[in-house]
């Protein structure tokens, strides 16, 4: 990787977005890193498990609220959470102030499923392309938690 200025290129925008910061193509595939900004009471992302990657993610403003296996907790700015491959996680704006979170993708190229999921979303939600877009990155979501962490949080309907 060469030393540059990175600009941000938002990838989704709504109460769960996405910022592409670091390709893995500009680190050799070791990593990827993103931002994610999160609307108030909004959940980021329900119950899901990633079978290749590692994910670490630092608060930078806000309370987050994360479920990593059966631990339920909340972390502030300077916070740093590891979600490891292979365990179940989710996430969510905790608070009724915006949060922001870089998250750490090891190896990199998950930042691509944003990407590639973006255009699954609109006009109307694509669910059969969404399910093989989950397949080829090796990700698995349960939808039937998005019920549960909304009505235990105090999260809006997404």
């Amino acid at each position: 990787m060469t030393t540059t200025i990175q600009t941000p290129e938002t990838i989704l925008e709504g109460p769960f977005g996405v910022d592409g910061l670091i390709k893995s193509t500009d680190t050799d595939g070791r990593f990827g890193l993103v931002e994610h900004p999160i609307a108030p009471r909004a959940l980021a992302g329900p119950m899901h498990v990633h079978r290749h990657e590692d994910e670490y993610s630092y608060v930078l403003e806000g309370e987050v609220g994360f479920q990593v296996g059966d631990d339920v907790f909340t972390a502030g700015p300077g916070q740093l959470v590891a979600k490891p491959r292979d365990v179940w996680h989710g996430f969510w704006n905790a608070g009724d102030e915006p949060a922001r979170v870089l998250e750490l993708i090891s190896p990199g190229g998950f930042e691509d499923y944003f990407v590639e999921l973006a255009p699954l979303l609109q006009p109307e939600r694509d669910f059969e392309g969404m399910a093989g877009l989950q397949a080829k990155y090796g990700l698995e979501m349960d939808f039937s938690s998005i019920e549960r962490l909304t009505r235990q949080h105090g999260l809006g309907t997404p």
